[in-house]
């Protein structure tokens, strides 16, 4: 689900034809997966540099198709989970299920 401050720019028809117009430019296949040699549906258009709140309004980011990768969907949760991948080893849950910083040994 996309934050608030992005929800405009996903929902534009801006957006959806761009995003349309590159998945059949790339033949509709994950390209990191078509690297290797597997032919797999792409299912979303990744932006590389990832959208904030600050370039959310720049079309050389939102728009342009140097900054987007077609992926199949589990191309893109490794892609966005690896983001996470160092913090994991630096946090936990405490007893109410809160994220808290482990204290360092």
């Amino acid at each position: 689900m996309a934050k608030p401050w992005a929800r405009p720019f996903y929902s534009s028809s801006l957006w959806k034809k761009c995003r349309e117009a590159y998945k059949q430019y790339k033949n509709g296949l994950c390209e990191r997966c078509l690297k290797e040699g597997r032919y797999v549906p792409g299912e979303e258009v990744h932006h590389k540099t990832w959208l904030n709140e600050t370039n959310i309004n720049n079309p050389d980011i939102t728009l342009s198709w140097d900054n987007l990768e077609l992926l199949c969907s589990s191309c893109h949760s490794k892609e966005h989970n690896s983001k996470y991948e160092s913090l994991r080893e630096d946090v936990q849950f405490d007893k109410n299920g809160d994220l808290v910083r482990r204290k360092q040994e």
